[in-house]
């Protein structure tokens, strides 16, 4: 335990700090054996996990994940808690590796939010006792995927439990990173994203208008 908490400081140290976190976890994942043992192996399966070429043409979930945690990496003085931030960056789609199969020659991830919610707590764990701090990532994890779920109309939003439990701005900038994390991003592509995320801002804030006033 007294290793595995160590290389949780080296981590932390690296997403704070780093200009581009991912250089250092690209070379931790090739080179460290911990990476073969838990909790490690929940990141490490996602070397192996596919993703819609059409949605993720940078490949597996790993590749993505590199490229949002370095988007975060970007924006985590926005954040209001960088820290907390940057870890829900980290393990945003930690629960793709079990979520994801083949649905009608498709490649899908469904509930990957709500598994990886449960998984970040459980990597977590592995590797701090600050019980405060790993609730507040596994909520961002839980709700990270709302962004779409909201802009799109679909059955699965719940903004009223989600602003219960975590600050939309919070999920909002995470969502930017989600979503600009993807391989060959046009100009045109980045600004359709940022105006959905921002759509998911103004739809927040209606709905805190309606509960509020």
């Amino acid at each position: 335990m007294h290793i595995t908490r160590e290389i949780f400081k080296q981590w932390e140290k690296h997403l704070l700090l780093d200009d581009k976190p991912s250089d250092f976890l690209s070379s931790e994942i090739e080179k460290a054996a911990y990476f073969d043992r838990h909790p490690f192996t929940m990141l490490k399966k996602l070397k192996d996990i596919p993703q819609s070429p059409k949605y993720h043409p940078e490949g597996n979930v790993w590749n993505h994940t590199l490229l949002v945690v370095d988007e975060a990496a970007k924006r985590k003085d926005e954040s209001e808690d960088k820290r907390v931030f940057m870890w829900a960056a980290l393990l945003h789609d930690i629960g793709k590796a079990p979520a994801t199969r083949m649905k009608k020659g498709k490649i899908v991830a469904y509930d990957h939010d709500k598994i990886g919610a449960k998984m970040a707590v459980e990597f977590l764990e592995a590797l701090t006792d600050d019980i405060d701090f790993i609730d507040k990532v596994s909520k961002l994890v839980r709700w990270h995927m709302q962004i779409l779920f909201v802009v799109k109309g679909l059955p699965f939003t719940d903004l009223d439990n989600m602003m219960k439990q975590v600050s939309h701005k919070e999920v909002a900038l995470l969502g930017i990173c989600d979503r600009l994390g993807r391989g060959e991003m046009t100009q045109e592509h980045i600004k359709k994203e940022i105006d959905t995320v921002e759509l998911f801002i103004r739809k927040c804030e209606e709905r805190m208008q309606m509960l509020y006033n």
